[in-house]
């Protein structure tokens, strides 16, 4: 294993964060297993994200926002009731499906979070990258299934490579997994772009068009540092996406979710930089 020091060190911390000042642990791991059918139950939980979000688009007097929800594919998930783990991820997608539908018919988009396609490369149930293309395939054609009934033009696809503050030497090349990234029926991807580890990326998309009515959605702040990106570096990022998809195709994104990967005050910084950097890319993208 590569850096072996590095996670002892990272284990024994994340350890540490489990426990109370008197060193007793917080609670149990928690491992979740399925014993009966699925079904959706989350009517009240998604209405209340909807009104929060509605109600704040109101107030701030936007007229369109998304909410993010789960992909089919639960992790840490064993299932103990299905005859076979396709049943499993059929009937949770077909669970998934009201939600989706909940946010959309509210006149919302849709984006749905699936870090593990990129990520499951580093899996060891994906040896080779033949293998990981097969699984990766499925999970995109149950992606699509879970969404049936849902216009395109409703959903961003969001991946990234894990929320891990680590090496992430190991990270699958998007090059390896953009041609999968396009098969999901969405409109919009939002993909990592910010952090070193995939900020060269961007390359990609010379050589990769961009199919015509799509939006590509770079992370441009991301959740791997501390550290506030400047404005201008936000900008420089929009413009160079700008530069190899078309400047009405790139919508300024984050890495991925902030929340609980930086602390919340460096969150609204890079949340702002995002905002000043965006105004400053269109400036330059459309000039008077």
């Amino acid at each position: 294993m590569a850096f072996p020091g590095y996670y002892a060190y990272y284990e024994s911390q994340a350890a540490f964060a489990l426990r109370d000042d008197w060193g007793r642990p917080k609670g149990p791991t928690r491992q979740y297993y399925c014993v009966g059918p699925i079904s959706y139950a989350g009517h009240a939980q998604v209405q209340r994200d909807i009104d929060n979000l509605k109600s704040a688009m109101r107030d701030s007097g936007k007229e369109e926002g998304f909410l993010p929800a789960v992909s089919p594919f639960i992790a840490r998930t064993w299932n103990e009731f299905y005859r076979s783990e396709d049943e499993f991820h059929q009937a949770t997608a077909d669970a998934l499906n009201e939600e989706y539908r909940a946010i959309v018919n509210a006149g919302l988009l849709v984006q749905i979070d699936d870090p593990g396609l990129p990520a499951q490369w580093n899996s060891q149930s994906a040896p080779t990258l033949d293998d990981y293309r097969k699984r990766a395939e499925q999970r995109v054609e149950l992606v699509n299934y879970a969404l049936r009934g849902i216009p395109e033009d409703r959903v961003r696809y969001h991946i990234c490579w894990g929320s891990a503050h680590g090496p992430h030497v190991h990270d699958l090349p998007l090059r390896d997994v953009v041609d999968l990234l396009l098969k999901v029926r969405a409109q919009a991807y939002s993909v990592e772009a910010g952090n070193v580890r995939h900020e060269h990326e961007w390359k990609v998309w010379k050589d990769v068009k961009l199919p015509d009515g799509k939006i590509l959605i770079p992370g441009v702040v991301s959740h791997t540092t501390d550290t506030v990106e400047h404005p201008e570096v936000v900008a420089d990022r929009i413009v160079q996406y700008a530069s190899v998809v078309g400047r009405e195709n790139v919508i300024a994104g984050t890495d991925c979710g902030l929340g609980g990967r930086v602390h919340p005050e460096v969150a609204w910084a890079k949340l702002h930089a995002l905002g000043e950097g965006a105004a400053l890319a269109s400036k330059e993208l459309w000039p008077k």
